[in-house]
């Protein structure tokens, strides 16, 4: 699925992935294995639906700045947000590195890096089972 950005919005983005680190899809993956990272799904609520990245919570960018810290109350936890290809991630670790989060990373690729990379998700009722990569 390809989506058309205003000029506005990529520069809103670029300017946000200034500041922001971005990890890679088999990174988060050990990461969320050593139990240190908490995966965070920022994408729609019919996104999340969908399908998601198994082990992941779903905090819309909508509702990300309001609801983080009843869910994740240190603000040196590990924190890696998705969206659907990386850009509402960046704005939401922008977000957060702005309320205090110092440990926050954007998923790189986003929802289309994780599933095209054979990470592990869930799809409504059904789950699907992938190895993670080496």
């Amino acid at each position: 699925m390809t989506v058309d950005h205003s000029p506005g919005f990529l520069r809103l983005v670029e300017n946000a992935k200034r500041s922001v680190r971005e990890v890679s899809v088999d990174d988060a993956l050990r990461r969320m294995r050593e139990a240190k990272a908490t995966l965070i799904d920022v994408r729609e609520e019919s996104e999340w639906e969908a399908a998601h990245a198994r082990g992941s919570l779903h905090l819309s960018k909508g509702i990300i700045e309001r609801d983080i810290e009843k869910n994740v109350p240190h603000l040196d936890q590990e924190i890696i947000l998705y969206c659907g290809g990386g850009f509402r991630s960046a704005l939401a670790t922008k977000a957060l590195q702005e309320m205090g989060y110092t440990n926050v990373w954007s998923l790189a690729g986003g929802w289309r890096a994780w599933e095209s990379g054979g990470a592990p998700i869930d799809k409504e009722d059904e789950q699907i089972i992938s190895p993670p990569p080496v």
